[in-house]
């Protein structure tokens, strides 16, 4: 069973430190998503729909919003991976053009060669959480230094202003604008997809690929990244039990809500929950 041996988070977003020997289903973020594997077996993450390797000298990039999932071999020793999930915002304070680190493009290839200089970052970014857990600033500074490193490596970002005026002109099909506001407002109804495409006044198969068109994942993978992001800050920053965050995201049973949770983050709300107190 996959553990999770720290998780810290802020301004930044969060950072995660997992020991993993479970695969995760299919899923997205909003985030800027970088993994770096620390230690065990090499391993592997699909994103889009081919697969990537995970090792000491290559990281996985993930654009925000890009379909990914873990690929665990079963016949193979864990592996603890530090997954880096930083919030758009916070990455302007380093660049402006940065704010285009959750859109699509911004890696432009999910897969690159580490360099010594993030390598060595990464490790001690990992073991001073491991040492120190409540050293938040000092973990921030790291991060701060580890993300200016990847980004500056890894991505073509001095054209990112152009990008973003792109991405303001294009907006997308107000129909689907509503749909997704309907979504993040009401992550917690209990209703089929259907329903949504039938408040746009779209068939099923149009709503589909309008939605995918317009905001690159699918109707059922953005609700569950809306779910799951309610999720991980009811778990973060309520004093609410479980069962009471099941019942407000509209799972029918806790043990769904915690199979959800454990599937898309590789660890149950409440082990998650405690890891990351220890930074408090």
């Amino acid at each position: 069973m996959s553990t999770a041996l720290r998780i810290a988070h802020g301004a930044f977003g969060r950072v995660a430190l997992l020991d993993m020997d479970e695969s995760l289903v299919r899923h997205a973020h909003p985030h800027c998503h970088v993994l770096l594997k620390v230690e065990g077996a090499d391993t592997q993450f699909v994103v889009g729909d081919a697969v990537y390797p995970l090792t000491d000298d290559t990281a996985v990039l993930v654009n925000g919003w890009q379909p990914h999932s873990y690929v665990h071999n079963p016949e193979r020793p864990r592996t603890v991976i530090l997954a880096l999930y930083i919030e758009p915002e916070w990455l302007t304070a380093f660049r402006p053009g940065w704010a285009a680190s959750g859109a699509p493009g911004f890696f432009s290839h999910p897969s690159g060669d580490v360099s010594p200089h993030i390598r060595n970052l990464a490790m001690n970014l990992a073991a001073d959480m491991v040492a120190r857990p409540e050293a938040r600033a000092a973990h921030e500074a790291l991060l701060s230094d580890l993300m200016i490193a990847v980004i500056e490596r890894f991505t073509p970002w001095r054209s990112f202003p152009a990008s973003i005026r792109e991405m303001s002109a294009r907006g997308g099909d107000w129909r689907i604008r509503k749909a997704a506001a309907s979504m993040r407002s009401e992550a917690g109804r209990d209703a089929a997809l259907d329903s949504f495409a039938r408040d746009a006044g779209l068939s099923r198969s149009h709503f589909f690929r309008l939605f995918e068109a317009s905001v690159g994942v699918p109707p059922k993978v953005y609700l569950n990244v809306v779910r799951m992001e309610k999720a991980v800050d009811a778990v973060l920053n309520r004093s609410v039990n479980i069962s009471e965050i099941s019942h407000q995201l509209g799972f029918a049973e806790p043990a769904h809500f915690t199979r959800f949770f454990r599937n898309h983050s590789g660890v149950s709300p409440r082990e998650f929950r405690n890891v990351s107190r220890l930074a408090s």
